[in-house]
């Protein structure tokens, strides 16, 4: 299938284009969808036709050989979801008449529950770094400011000094495609990051000149990698032996938001989901903990 004078055509190169100038993607997505359609279209290749000639049979035998191939269905339903995007931009620029995925179902997945850590773990999680470390007030600050917001960790450790408005106590955070959202702080992680930017900050400096929020020791934005492992460090110190993810702390936000009756709307809005239905697994999160709290408590359960 694969061929050494394979180049990927213009078409391609021109969708890729057309969403990152509209829609602002970042790129590893841009990447994503680049794959995707290459490994594509040299299946169509192989079968003697082109991606403007394709029709639902062809994706049909595609999909039939990476079932074959033993690829996850997660996998698939990407590869799925960028061929939509792909045949949709066709249509919309006049390429093609029909989309040849419209009759195409995706493969259903077992969506499995994120893992969220207990009110009670996450009291110990942000009570082990010691305020008096500058390098540790800053983690504590993250920290706070991460369960306060349900940020991603790629928009927390990019976070600049200009986004943040301890007065009105709202951060203003740039999301996926470009999308800005104002995210509530509360109290704690207002003192918390107040404590930090007044002590601690100016220690991590030492007389560099940086708008980062939360810099490293060298002034620099800190990779959301570095970050990770100073979670995994805290939550060692803490006793902490549930499975950690870089998200665990926006999936306890969302969770125990839900959990204390927020609104499904709401917590998408605080997330920065543009679809319900990505935010909708939270709802099973908290009604399976809430089943098996009653199995476990209630006399007849």
């Amino acid at each position: 299938m694969k061929s050494k004078s394979y180049k990927p055509s213009a078409i391609i190169e021109q969708f890729l284009d057309d969403l990152w100038s509209t829609k602002g993607l970042s790129d590893n997505t841009l990447s994503s969808y680049r794959t995707d359609l290459c490994h594509f279209e040299r299946f169509v290749l192989s079968q003697s036709s082109t991606l403007l000639d394709v029709n639902d049979a062809l994706i049909k035998a595609y999909l039939a050989e990476r079932f074959e191939q033993q690829f996850a269905k997660s996998s698939t339903a990407r590869l799925l979801s960028s061929l939509r995007r792909f045949y949709g931009y066709l249509v919309l620029y006049n390429h093609i008449q029909k989309d040849p995925t419209s009759l195409i179902e995706s493969p259903k997945l077992n969506r499995a529950l994120p893992d969220a850590l207990s009110e009670a773990q996450i009291d110990a999680l942000l009570s082990e770094p010691d305020v008096d470390d500058p390098i540790e007030s800053r983690d504590k600050a993250m920290l706070e400011l991460l369960y306060a917001t349900g940020l991603r960790v790629t928009e927390l450790v990019s976070l600049t000094m200009d986004q943040i408005s301890l007065r009105q106590g709202v951060v203003r955070v740039t999301g996926k495609g470009g999308k800005e959202r104002l995210v509530p702080l509360g109290e704690l992680a207002v003192e918390e990051v107040e404590h930090y930017i007044k002590s601690a900050r100016p220690a991590l400096l030492n007389m560099k000149q940086s708008d980062v929020l939360f810099p490293s020791k060298r002034g620099q934005m800190m990779t959301r990698q570095t970050f990770w492992h100073r979670i995994k460090l805290y939550a060692v110190r803490a006793g902490i032996t549930t499975h950690l993810s870089p998200h665990t702390l926006r999936h306890a936000f969302a969770t125990h938001l839900l959990n204390h009756g927020a609104d499904l709307r709401v917590v998408q809005l605080l997330l920065g989901h543009s679809d319900l239905s990505t935010t909708q697994i939270y709802t099973h999160v908290a009604k399976a903990r809430l089943q098996q709290l009653h199995q476990q408590h209630h006399p007849r359960g």
